[in-house]
């Protein structure tokens, strides 16, 4: 395992970048794209999340429990370091958009600001324009809600089966979601039941839970966990399993079907998982020259402002005439027309420009802000 001198895995950056750079493709291909890339990266970035709050969690419930106090300096340090590095940038970009009025964040704002997207999403079956991404972040908040008590107050012997209660109910949660939401006399649900299925945090556990499974094991089960995770093999196979689990998805004629419905997070998961936790060991070969490498490992640092920004920047759907960016693009076409109606050019515009506002983000405001964690070191 590689880490810097302050114990940061050097590689998981560029599991970073994957991830974000996984959801970009597919929202700036969505004209062409059909297959649920940015899904996949969403889900890697939740089994990634559930892996470090749940190794973060356990190291610091065996120094905190059984002090005086301990419990409140537990959930107090966990709570502060996510505050510090979440909420000033998330909350910057909703004054910006209620500022400058964009749709729909003055009719939604108590739920951008509770962070309760997602909630909202799943309530009315329905997505929210050019805030939809935050549905994720939503999650992952709603997450840390809960996940402090489960690991301090669950014994560690008992976690695993916890985890896998979890797990299992989210992909039951998903198949009840489905057949009971089921357009009469066919296989599948409309979008609007999917929409339900997609967003609703139980129904993201098995991410977490898996996330939280390899923490477990690479903290009080190393040989296993080395065992597991050794070898690239596991990678390539789960990279296979979600390819088929595409092909059979695409073999449906309508898109909301069973397999794509209940079963591509877990198997996104599982993939994730497995992507993950070879790269905690560390890969060799072109994986670790692309992992290591310092651009992506840069754009995995500051994937977070990427993810935010890049609906901001530019959205295919929701990015109206007088849209920054879209004027940018016929002031281009008038000077060189041939680009017009170039997918791929308007996509690598929409990168440089993410990567622009994102970098401007994490220089001036979002590193300044997150050097005060160092204040609450576990």
């Amino acid at each position: 395992m590689r880490t810097t001198s302050e114990g940061h895995i050097i590689q998981l950056d560029g599991v970073r970048f994957i991830a974000v750079g996984l959801v970009l493709l597919d929202h700036l291909f969505v004209e062409i794209n059909v297959i649920p890339f940015g899904a996949l990266g969403v889900t890697i970035f939740f089994v990634l999340s559930g892996f470090l709050i749940s190794r973060i969690l356990l190291k610091s419930k065996e120094k905190t429990q059984g002090t005086p106090g301990g419990f409140k300096k537990y959930l107090r340090k966990f709570l502060i370091r996510r505050t510090i590095r979440i909420f000033p940038v998330y909350y910057l970009i909703i004054a910006l958009l209620y500022i400058f009025d964009v749709p729909p964040v003055r009719e939604k704002l108590a739920w951008l600001a509770l962070y309760g997207t997602n909630i909202y999403m799943a309530i009315h079956k329905t997505w929210m324009g050019s805030v939809d991404h935050l549905w994720s972040l939503a999650v992952e908040e709603q997450v840390y809600l809960f996940f402090p008590f489960l690991i301090f107050f669950i014994p560690k012997n008992k976690l695993i089966p916890v985890l896998g209660i979890m797990g299992i109910f989210s992909v039951l949660l998903r198949f009840y979601i489905f057949y009971t939401g089921s357009v009469p006399g066919t296989d599948h649900v409309t979008m609007s039941q999917w929409t339900v299925a997609y967003v609703s945090t139980p129904a993201c556990f098995d991410s977490f839970a898996l996330g939280g499974l390899m923490a477990w094991v690479q903290l009080y089960k190393k040989e296993l966990f080395v065992k597991w995770f050794s070898k690239p093999w596991p990678v390539i196979l789960g990279l296979i399993g979600w390819i088929l689990i595409q092909f059979w998805a695409k073999s449906y004629d309508e898109r909301f079907n069973m397999p794509f419905v209940v079963l591509d997070r877990t198997v996104s998961s599982i993939f994730g998982f497995l992507l993950i936790g070879r790269a905690v060991m560390g890969f060799k070969g072109i994986m670790a020259w692309f992992l290591e490498n310092p651009a992506v490992i840069y754009l995995g640092k500051i994937s977070y402002g990427l993810y935010l920004y890049h609906n901001f920047v530019y959205n295919h759907f929701h990015s109206g005439p007088m849209h920054p960016t879209v004027r940018l693009f016929r002031k281009i076409y008038q000077y060189a027309p041939t680009l017009k109606g170039s997918i791929a050019f308007e996509a690598l515009v929409v990168v440089t420009l993410t990567i622009l506002v994102a970098s401007v983000s994490w220089h001036f405001f979002e590193k300044p802000i997150n050097a005060l964690k160092d204040k609450y070191a576990y």
